[in-house]
């Protein structure tokens, strides 16, 4: 039962795009499979089209089939320096926040090795590490409350768990457990024993409860109460998921290129956040202010490997016009994460002892995670020496992400039917340009991840990325530099009630990247 409790907690806790404790997991398969379109600091000014270009280390992730367009060997090296900032706003309060963090989103080694033989000719190997997602972000938000706090929340969850086994026939009733937030909120006596407040019907001992009121319980019967506080969270996330993509690409007549990758993924991500509550009133009862405050901090950690292959075409009519198709298996990723919180809460006075801090042990769950596949085409017309123009088209189905575990008595049913339930198939679209003149290149393009959810929801969540950069392309050495922007909205809760109602902060997620690719050819 630990282990139940324990997912649906990290699952929500690292939703962004769609609030509610039971759709967690849910919004984890989109998180997950959400990846972006990665490479060279070359293709990313582009928009991050290149399913019909070539030519670029980026094709071992894309489509491989553009290695067999290599005529040199190649070594790069792609470093960047993101900024994210996050607008909330939350009980009709903003709140701005936000973090700069160096990263490495691509190393590339390609080996190019020539030959003639019936039309073939040659083709090249290249081993390349690609960040393929990113988990950076930092945000806050605050705001008055009138309503609803987290101690009714730990009140709901805790419901129907008893302290102590409970004698027959009631010796199959699932315990509490004090790894979890709502026990710890037993522990710190934000939630109590069950009393004639809140009367429960089903029989019980002393010390063997199925049922909690909260500190306040007393003030629910007043009539015409007003309880009002402060809530405040933070929330701190970081990692990424890489690639390593071990790819071949050959080239048939200079008119048909094919390929493939084998991609293994790893995938890291930690979350961190502190929630608190203060300030406590009650509009009748001004004297009733025993707790000052209280805070729980939560931390999380996933790590994960996975593995899929990657095959392509690309195909030449004329010389001026390339088409290509890749295609992507679905990634099997197996999944671990660590959870851990505590909480405090500072009484008033000596109040329950005063001031109260508990600590939870650290929770290990295994899962797997089956991402969906991906189909790509795209064109790419030449202008001479003059540059190019180059488009694709992604075709993904987010409604077939699937959970599983090796777990006895786990399930992911219900997880899995939801995920059907939500999302839909979308396609995204990038498009890209590059000039050229001698030496010089001057490149643009957009991306757009098109909206997963169903349109019955209502939901929006649309990225879209702006792209520029310059290069300068020597004899055997080539520098790239390029500067991405992406913007998009989601929804934080930080709890959600049977019901489906509960606190939510709208927040506007800003990126915005800069890199450069240093290249040497030989």
């Amino acid at each position: 039962m630990k282990f139940k409790i324990r997912l649906s907690l990290c699952a929500t806790l690292i939703a962004f795009g769609f609030h509610g404790w039971s759709q967690g997991f849910v919004e984890n398969a989109l998180f997950f499979s959400r990846t972006k379109p990665g490479g060279s600091s070359r293709v990313q000014s582009m928009g991050g089209a290149q399913v019909a270009l070539g030519g670029d280390y980026s094709s071992a992730l894309s489509n491989p089939a553009g290695l067999g367009m290599y005529n040199r060997s190649e070594i790069t090296f792609t470093p960047a320096f993101n900024t994210y900032k996050t607008d909330s706003k939350h009980l009709e309060t903003k709140s701005t926040d936000s973090k700069k963090v160096f990263n490495i989103p691509g190393i590339s080694y390609v080996r190019h090795m020539p030959t003639e033989k019936n039309g073939f000719l040659g083709g090249s190997f290249g081993a390349t590490l690609t960040r393929i997602n990113d988990f950076n972000t930092s945000f806050q938000y605050t705001g008055k409350e009138v309503g609803s706090s987290i101690i009714d929340y730990f009140k709901e969850r805790a419901f129907g768990y008893a302290i102590n086994p409970l004698p027959n026939p009631y010796d199959d009733t699932p315990l509490l457990s004090f790894d979890v937030p709502e026990g710890l909120a037993y522990s710190t006596f934000l939630i109590n024993p069950f009393s004639e407040a809140d009367p429960y019907p089903n029989p019980f001992t002393e010390n063997d409860y199925l049922a909690y009121t909260r500190y306040f319980s007393d003030l629910d019967a007043s009539a015409n109460e007003v309880r009002d506080f402060d809530r405040y969270q933070h929330v701190n996330t970081k990692g990424a998921q890489y690639q390593w993509s071990f790819a071949y690409g050959g080239n048939y007549l200079d008119k048909l290129f094919f390929g493939g990758a084998v991609g293994i993924t790893t995938l890291r991500y930690k979350f961190e956040s502190t929630y608190r509550e203060s300030e406590f009133s009650f509009s009748n009862t001004p004297n009733y202010d025993s707790l000052n405050y209280f805070q729980l901090h939560e931390d999380i950690t996933i790590d994960g490997s996975g593995i899929n292959l990657t095959l392509g075409l690309i195909y030449r009519p004329v010389n001026f016009v390339q088409v290509g198709i890749s295609f992507v298996t679905p990634t099997y990723y197996e999944i671990s994460d660590v959870y851990s919180t505590h909480l405090i809460a500072d009484w008033r006075n000596d109040v329950y002892g005063g001031y109260q801090e508990e600590f939870s042990e650290p929770i290990v769950a295994e899962y797997t995670l089956t991402t969906p596949l991906k189909f790509s085409t795209g064109v790419a017309f030449f202008l001479g020496k003059h540059g190019f123009i180059t488009g694709d088209f992604e075709f993904i189905n987010y409604n077939k992400a699937t959970y599983d575990s090796s777990t006895p008595g786990v399930s992911f049913n219900a997880e899995n039917q939801d995920i059907k339930y939500y999302y839909t198939n979308v396609m995204n679209y990038r498009l890209g340009v590059e000039l050229r003149y001698t030496i010089f290149r001057l490149r643009g393009g957009y991306n757009l991840q098109s909206n997963p959810y169903k349109e019955a929801f209502n939901i929006d969540r649309k990225i879209s990325t702006w792209s520029t950069g310059v290069g300068v392309k020597l004899n055997t050495l080539f520098v790239d530099i390029a500067w991405q922007g992406s913007n998009g909205n989601s929804t934080y809760s930080p709890y959600v009630f049977q019901d489906g109602t509960g606190p939510v902060a709208s927040l506007r997620n800003k990126t915005t990247s800069g890199m450069f690719t240093i290249g040497y050819t030989f």
